[in-house]
């Protein structure tokens, strides 16, 4: 059985004894996504104390985005060929069933998911729950910084082109503000989206015309994504008519719209687009409009 969204503990576990489908664990790729945006070096550190058993460390800054730029924002899209390369680095081929993990909620994993898809491959799953949940259903743990070598006979990865109808530039969302037909939702805090504050970003508000939808309304207490139909019923009541395809998923650095990508993916609603430089990139540029307060 293929995994392309999700995939809970119990399936992963099955995988991890070897006991899954397909058995081969050499088949099976775990990425650690675990990250601090606010402390870059706690990911790797939390990763060497306790990690899944051969799980690579995929760091957000290293590993799932390029180098900042004077015009980009601040986790860019990585260079293709070279996202690429890393991947298969990390053992993934064209057969490989991948699962992504974060510390709960899905917010970095969801950016692997989407980052590998962009490239063609399909078979990767974010673990629901992430590694709290895994570690409270009493999964196995490794510990340490052991050299993360290519799994011996693990196929090569033939990766496809990326999907460049996947992504929108600044460009493209500037003429789809005067696009009725078009939604540009911001997946972060309201608070940030309104302008009240901003922790991060040197320009507080959001792209006029945008709508709010947290990417934390996709999730239960739990830190699990919510059911599939809900998922739906909510998505639905914030798309407000606009076709999926037809929206555009932004946030702080395109990183948690991937989480509402996901979501979107799980709820059978399929075909949204990212605006990979999200907020930190738009404000780069001082004449282009800002709007704060509550909108749609």
């Amino acid at each position: 059985m293929h995994h392309t969204t999700l995939i809970d503990v119990a399936a992963l576990r099955g995988f991890v004894a070897g006991a899954g489908n397909p058995p081969n664990p050499a088949r099976l790729v775990l990425l650690d996504c675990r990250c601090d945006l606010g402390n870059p070096a706690a990911g790797r550190r939390a990763y060497a104390e306790a990690h899944l058993p051969g799980a690579h460390f995929a760091d957000l800054n290293d590993d799932l985005a390029a180098p900042v730029t004077a015009s980009s924002g601040r986790h860019p899209l990585p260079d293709a060929q070279a996202l690429a390369a890393r991947f298969a680095a990390f053992g993934i081929g064209r057969d490989s069933q991948v699962v992504a993990y974060d510390a709960a909620n899905g917010m970095f994993a969801a950016r692997a998911w989407w980052l590998l898809r962009w490239l063609g491959h399909r078979r990767v799953a974010v673990l629901d729950g992430g590694y709290q949940a895994w570690v409270a259903a009493g999964g196995a743990l490794e510990h340490g910084t052991a050299p993360q070598d290519v799994p011996p006979g693990a196929p090569a990865w033939d990766c496809a082109a990326p999907d460049a109808g996947a992504v929108m530039s600044t460009a493209d969302v500037m003429h789809a503000l005067g696009d009725s037909a078009r939604l540009l939702v911001d997946a972060r805090a309201p608070e940030r989206y309104r302008g009240d504050v901003e922790p991060i970003d040197p320009v507080a508000g959001h792209v006029p015309g945008a709508v709010n939808h947290p990417f934390t309304l996709n999730l239960a207490a739990d830190g699990r994504l919510l059911p599939a139909p809900e998922l739906r019923r909510r998505w639905l009541e914030r798309l407000a008519g606009t076709a999926p395809e037809h929206a555009i998923l932004m946030c702080g650095s395109g990183v948690t719209a991937c989480h509402n990508a996901l979501a979107l993916e799980v709820a059978g609603l399929t075909g949204a687009k990212l605006y990979a430089g999200s907020w930190s990139e738009w404000i780069r540029d001082p004449s282009r409009p800002v709007a704060r307060g509550d909108a749609g």
